[in-house]
């Protein structure tokens, strides 16, 4: 069992002793947990860290590759704590107003990063002359797209044309490409079981899969 499922269902319980929920996902959200979801992300507090934690597993370093750092499902709950908290002069009111139930979706997030063995500068393809000297290139920045991912709902396995992602840097002095994040959206109703796993297998090095009980996600 994975550490953060303690601190989790402490987070979930404390909020149980504010409003009564299931701790379940669900979909489509009913009229009080668009209500529970707004205020939690109005709080402006470190709940809307520790409450995403809930739905994040970070995983270890690879002997080689690209580092698959974490994995994240967002349910159209944690999507709706989300987007409250980045409103201003939001009522609960207009909350309720801007939820469309046929319209939820569910977010996997992947956080990659590069590694020694798989970083930023990569040697330019070889000549076909001998005792040529090795150049070296950067890495494009789209290399996030040899990523490939799968997305199995129980043993069904899922698709969805919604994939996107973006390069990160680490900048001091100049910038240099440190990783990506991968973005998959579903529609919520396509998860009907109660596990989702997420197999990740990166151009290099082994590949990593994670599995999200859903029956213990809100």
């Amino acid at each position: 069992m994975f550490s953060s499922f303690r601190p989790c269902l402490a987070f979930f319980t404390a909020a149980l002793l504010l409003s009564p929920f299931s701790l379940a996902y669900q979909s489509p959200l009913s009229d009080e947990a668009v209500r529970e979801a707004y205020f939690l992300g109005q709080r402006h507090d470190d709940s809307m860290a520790r409450l995403l934690n809930c739905y994040t597993k970070v995983l270890p370093p690879p002997a080689t590759g690209p580092h698959i750092y974490s994995v994240t499902f967002l349910t159209p709950f944690a999507l709706l704590v989300q987007y409250s908290s980045r409103q201003s002069n939001y009522s609960a009111q207009q909350a309720e107003k801007d939820h469309y139930p046929d319209a939820e979706i569910v977010s996997i997030q992947i956080q990659v990063f590069l590694t020694p063995s798989y970083g930023a500068v990569i040697p330019t393809p070889t000549s076909t002359r001998s005792g040529s000297p090795i150049g070296y290139q950067l890495r494009p920045s789209v290399f996030w797209k040899d990523v490939k991912v799968e997305i199995f709902d129980g043993e069904k396995k899922l698709s969805t044309d919604s994939l996107s992602g973006e390069p990160t840097y680490f900048c001091s002095d100049g910038c240099i490409l440190s990783g990506a994040n991968i973005r998959l959206e579903f529609l919520a109703t396509a998860f009907t079981s109660d596990t989702a796993t997420i197999h990740v297998l990166p151009p290099e090095g082994d590949p990593v899969s994670v599995d999200f009980d859903l029956s213990t996600l809100r």
